[in-house]
């Protein structure tokens, strides 16, 4: 197996004036956690759309496992939007049985089990939930997945910090040794700890991609201090 999950050449996206992506590139390796980090209209939701097939590039292109954004990629993709796409008058046990209908690497007992270490029952429905409740689920869903690719845009951003650790944990647990994890967030300190590499993107073009123990070893600190100090937050 080819240890590439994937590539992005020259990506370029325009909205009207404002340039999203610019000239960005990218080769990410299976077996990853690997933090998309910057700003507020850096460009990340931007790229995240594009390596799912959302948005088309302007210029450029994007592979996953050798092929472009498709029916192929999707089969591998489990993407976690980061805006609400579940409907709202299904319960929890509804949206399972959708998900294992629809995808086949589904695994419901993954489901099940985090639902459970959670404290959610099956039958809450889904308009019933709070904003963290909502994100949670959706979390899970995602996660019960036996996908090779993992992208997530800001999956702990509106959860409570008492849960961030237990969703880390089941980020971490919860993804085989062939598939890597995208993670798009501006809480770098919460996820640091889970983290292999990192790219930092501003104003839409790669800045920085190394491993969180290179930069630790050269650098002498934390991520979340480097990233203060290019961004300076």
């Amino acid at each position: 197996m080819n240890n590439i999950i994937l590539e992005a050449n020259h990506i370029a996206k325009r909205f009207a004036s404002t340039l999203a992506l610019n000239d960005f590139s990218v080769t990410l390796e299976r077996g990853k956690i690997i933090g998309l980090l910057g700003p507020n209209g850096s460009g990340k939701t931007t790229m995240l759309k594009i390596i799912n097939g959302l948005l088309v590039p302007d210029q450029g292109t994007v592979k996953i496992a050798g092929n472009a954004p498709g029916t192929e990629s999707k089969r591998i993709i489990s993407y976690l939007p980061d805006k609400n796409y579940l409907t709202n008058w299904m319960s929890v046990k509804q949206l399972i049985n959708y998900y294992a209908d629809f995808y086949t690497d589904f695994d419901r007992e993954k489901a099940m089990d985090m639902l459970k270490r959670l404290g959610l029952s099956e039958d809450m429905k889904f308009k019933t939930m709070s904003k963290g409740t909502k994100e949670k689920v959706q979390l899970i869903l995602v996660m019960s997945r036996n996908a090779e690719l993992y992208c997530l845009d800001e999956p702990i951003g509106g959860v409570d910090p008492a849960a961030r650790d237990y969703i880390l944990h089941t980020i971490l647990s919860n993804y085989s040794k062939n598939a890597t994890v995208l993670i798009s967030t501006h809480l770098i300190a919460d996820i640091e700890s889970v983290l292999d590499d990192v790219i930092f993107i501003q104003n839409g073009s790669l800045r920085l991609h190394a491993s969180v123990d290179q930069i630790r070893e050269e650098k002498n600190m934390s991520i979340d201090s480097l990233f203060r100090e290019v961004y300076r937050c």
